[in-house]
């Protein structure tokens, strides 16, 4: 009888191990298990410690709450331009109502992935070929606003989803690159001319500069010497004056027309020596003889010319 008792101890102990084994249920961080009763769902367990009913409730469903990233695979797809690409791309998305996701699809997974190509298939064939890779940004917006209206009902949220290649056919590649080598060349060539054109325009410069320069300078030359000849003038006629002054002053004093009639004959036979010397022919006056009468004719005009009084 104790043997028999202790036995039925034992089995008891171990099914009361194994219920509570059965019933504790510990939940990793981030995720979230499915809890069928009798094959209906019963309720969604959070992250710790839960207790369930052994034989009566069941995890149905594991979801991992991280963001997943998942390789779109690549396909083909027709610009408006009948040009094909080949396009494939990575999504990020994240269970956010782990019961829609286990009940909503049947494979969310397959059902985000289809649903990424197809909208990427219409995407393109709205677009030109040079537009599709100008428009990356708004591609990968327009598939994460689709996938994401979607994906409401698999309680799933798309966060985004990027472009990792587009691929023309090596035909167009080659097209594209010949393209892009004779935009550099017309480029280059424009630059080269825009700074020849630039050249000419800095040495036209520079020479209308120098000429205006050169003009300034030519016509303060002028300036300056004009009024170095009207000093020179104005110094002589200034000399002149006052020699004449001088001479008007001389002459008032006793002895000073004599000596006036004689210099008057010097000058005068001085300046027909000079004329005989330069000159082989030469006119001279008829009473030439008479210098007497040339002298006194000559001081009738220095007489006639009136002296300032007190000079």
């Amino acid at each position: 009888m104790l043997s028999g008792g202790l036995t039925v101890s034992l089995i008891v102990l171990v099914l009361a191990i194994v219920f509570i084994t059965q019933a504790m249920k510990v939940v990793p961080q981030q995720q979230a298990l499915i809890v069928e009763r009798l094959g209906k769902y019963h309720r969604t367990l959070a992250p710790g410690l839960s207790m369930i009913v052994p034989f009566v409730d069941r995890v149905a469903y594991r979801h991992s709450l991280k963001e997943i990233p998942w390789d779109v695979p690549s396909q083909v797809c027709i610009t408006r331009d009948n040009t094909q690409l080949t396009v494939d791309g990575v999504l990020y998305f994240q269970v956010t109502e782990p019961a829609l996701a286990s009940y909503g699809s049947s494979n969310y997974v397959l059902a985000i992935t289809q649903l990424a190509q197809t909208t990427m298939r219409s995407v393109i064939g709205k677009l030109e070929l040079d537009r599709t890779f100008e428009e990356r940004e708004m591609i990968n917006a327009s598939v994460v606003a689709a996938l994401d209206e979607a994906a409401v009902t698999w309680g799933v949220k798309v966060l985004r989803y990027e472009i990792k290649d587009l691929t023309p056919p090596n035909e167009i590649l080659r097209s594209m690159q010949a393209q892009i080598t004779a935009e550099r060349e017309k480029r280059a060539r424009i630059a080269e001319s825009e700074g020849r054109k630039q050249e000419q325009i800095n040495l036209a410069t520079g020479d209308r500069e120098a000429f205006i320069a050169r003009s300034e300078g030519e016509r303060q030359a002028e300036v300056n010497r004009a009024m170095g000849e009207a000093a020179a003038i104005q110094a002589v006629a200034e000399a002149t004056a006052n020699a004449i002054e001088r001479i008007g002053a001389a002459v008032q004093n006793p002895g000073g027309m004599e000596a006036l009639n004689l210099k008057v004959a010097e000058k005068y036979i001085s300046a027909f020596s000079d004329m005989a010397k330069e000159n082989n022919t030469m006119i001279v006056p008829a009473n030439l003889a008479d210098a007497s009468s040339l002298v006194a004719a000559a001081m009738s005009v220095v007489r006639a010319v009136p002296v300032k009084s007190g000079a």
